[in-house]
């Protein structure tokens, strides 16, 4: 199905300011120039969330049909063709749910899923059948209290991931609650937040929310989903300054979509940015399976030879790991280039293994090298 066609934008658009600041229905996407008609998206406004924050769409030009941060953020009519692979939770989170709110997937690690709402809706989102409007805004007392009783009953869990929905969502003051209730459990030493937050709001990243990030005996990480440069604002910027500043380290979660952000210059562009903010690129996530994200899939063949260009001409320290979330919940697997390739004689077992290793050019050296060889 082809993209919506944008409106042009009017001579003053650019010094209009949005009303409302986020943007949440079909009519106020087309009033602010982001669809040709309101009528164009709302078979997917009715299934899926829509929210796109004034700071995101600002950065949006109506008269690009291919603007990567549109992309991600208006609904596209091609959301509702649902492929046969998809499905409604495409890592597998139910099956590792003990408790409402908790994901026990790894042995050291659990996630809490402590809000089903986002600053902004993700088009790609895989977990887009289970948060925004009609979902529970955050979990209730009785099924928070349930939430921390599993994690402090489980002395293996050493770290855990608030996500949901957005964590960042919550006030300052909400977030110390949870913090101070996670730093009381002796065994759980490290938390780590998944936000996209500031990217999409980074005023909600105030002086007092990063306080509240921070507790005694606990290692707080920030892991800051971002997919292209042009996200990186000044604003941005200076959110992500007020974390590192406070000595919180910084992190960066980024989906490898078509349209958006598969070519090298791009990711190369987007991974020197994080960067040059202190946020070191950590995971390029394969798209899930999620319902009606057919069109931003990539081939994992195509994202394994953008890998291998970027590691020719980027610093190992703007290298994020390629991954693949298996469906059905098995966990994440890297989706490493293949640089080695067997080249052991079967039958001469003198010298041990030898390996053919590809270089970042194309040139091919066995490993070990042969005697006498540099």
């Amino acid at each position: 199905m082809p993209r919506i066609t944008a409106r042009p934008a009017s001579p003053t658009a650019a010094v209009q300011p949005l009303r409302p600041a986020t943007l949440r229905t079909p009519q106020e996407l087309a009033e602010a120039g982001l669809v040709a008609a309101a009528t164009d998206v709302e078979a997917v406004a009715r299934r899926y969330a829509v929210a796109v924050t004034a700071p995101l769409a600002s950065l949006i030009d109506p008269a690009d049909n291919a603007d990567p941060i549109a992309r991600q953020f208006v609904p596209d009519p091609c959301e509702l063709d649902v492929r046969p692979e998809e499905r409604a939770d495409p890592i597998g989170d139910d099956a590792h749910a003990p408790v409402p709110g908790v994901v026990h997937r790894y042995p050291d690690r659990a996630l809490l899923k402590i809000v089903a709402v986002c600053a902004v809706y993700c088009r790609f989102c895989f977990r887009r059948e289970m948060v925004g409007p009609g979902a529970e805004a955050m979990l209730s007392p009785a099924a928070l209290d349930a939430a921390f009783a599993y994690l402090a009953n489980h002395p293996e869990i050493w770290e855990v991931i608030l996500t949901g929905g957005d964590p960042f969502m919550l006030s300052a003051r909400r977030m110390a609650e949870v913090v101070g209730r996670l730093s009381a459990i002796p065994h759980v030493k490290v938390v780590r937040f998944h936000t996209r937050v500031p990217i999409a709001a980074p005023d909600r990243v105030s002086p007092d929310l990063v306080q509240a990030l921070k507790a005694p005996d606990l290692a707080s990480y920030v892991a800051v989903h971002a997919n292209h440069a042009r996200e990186l604002t000044p604003d941005a910027r200076a959110a992500l300054a007020r974390m590192a500043d406070a000595g919180v380290p910084l992190v960066s979660q980024t989906v490898l979509l078509r349209g958006v952000n598969d070519d090298v210059d791009t990711l190369d562009a987007l991974f020197r940015a994080l960067v040059e903010c202190r946020v070191k690129p950590y995971y390029l996530h394969h798209p899930d399976l999620a319902p009606g994200t057919g069109h931003f899939r990539l081939s994992i063949r195509e994202g394994q030879a953008l890998m291998r260009a970027l590691r020719g001409r980027l610093s190992g320290l703007a290298l994020p790991t390629y991954v693949l979330d298996i469906p059905g919940g098995a966990g994440k697997v890297p989706l490493l280039p293949d640089h080695l390739e067997d080249a052991s004689n079967a039958g001469d077992t003198s010298t041990g293994a030898r390996f053919r290793v590809t270089d970042n050019c194309g040139g091919v050296h066995l490993y070990p090298p042969e005697d006498g060889a540099a």
